[in-house]
């Protein structure tokens, strides 16, 4: 009996281990991209480093190598995404440090929440932060490999926001997301706009990322509705609605007359 209470007492103690290890190996691993990032300029041994940390994905027998890669992926774009964002803006270190900060934070504390509203979060960060990459590397790729990617981001981001209400044709409402996600990106590779937070322009937030983002969000807000009621009532969307298209219009119509720095 002494020796059964022991191994339960030992069993809170082995976990606290280990959360404090899984944060440590998180931090370490953001401190450690961001130093390689000062250090060489480089952005391939980064992105490595990302995907390096994902070993765990295969860690398991192949048959649930698929099933493990698409629930990993959200997480795989906010990374590739803050690699691609502190190279793009070196020597603006306060900003390469801020984003280190918020990319621990993705890891502790946004990432492992499964909470449907944080769940949400989670796919339209990775949203946001992937097109606002794949803009800013937008001079050096093709159109098609731009748009493509933006299938990607819009299938995986649309997914994995609605695997949480368990409908049936979530694999098809997220094809349709990822192709609407595709056309926006073929107009916008075309009619690229940026907001500029830095003087040297290496820091930049794109138009097409917001537009993006807000729409997913709008997407999420009448999709959740008619889940709810089974119906899509006005008032449940009316806030949503005039949010998302107010600042979407306003962007377009006021903003898009912006100082050369601020273009991509």
């Amino acid at each position: 009996m002494a020796g059964s209470m022991e191994f339960l007492k030992s069993k809170p103690r082995r976990s606290h281990v280990t959360e404090a290890a899984y944060a440590a190996l998180n931090v370490a691993l953001a401190i450690i991209i961001l130093l390689v990032v000062l250090s060489t300029q480089s952005i391939w041994l980064p992105l490595g480093l990302v995907l390096l940390s994902k070993w765990r994905v295969f860690a398991v027998r192949p048959r649930f190598w698929v099933a493990n890669i698409l629930a990993n992926l959200v997480d795989i774009i906010v990374g590739l995404s803050y690699v691609v964002i502190i190279t793009q803006a070196a020597g603006i270190v306060w900003f390469q440090v801020a984003m280190t900060v918020a990319y621990i934070v993705w890891l502790l504390f946004i990432k492992p929440r499964s909470k449907r509203a944080l769940v949400v979060a989670q796919a339209l960060i990775a949203l946001f932060l992937g097109v606002n990459a794949l803009a800013m590397m937008a001079y050096g790729i093709d159109v098609i490999v731009f748009v493509i990617g933006m299938w990607i981001i819009g299938f995986v981001t649309f997914r994995h926001a609605l695997m949480q209400y368990s409908d049936s044709l979530v694999t098809y409402l997220s094809l349709v997301g990822g192709f609407v996600m595709a056309e926006l990106g073929w107009l916008g590779y075309h009619w690229l706009f940026s907001y500029g937070l830095s003087e040297s322009g290496g820091v930049q937030v794109a138009q097409l990322a917001l537009v993006a983002t807000l729409m997913a969000f709008l997407s999420e807000r009448v999709y959740e509705a008619y889940h709810r009621n089974n119906a899509v009532r006005l008032q449940d969307i009316l806030l949503p609605v005039l949010f998302s298209a107010s600042l979407i219009v306003i962007m377009v119509l006021f903003f898009n007359n912006i100082s050369p720095t601020g273009s991509l």
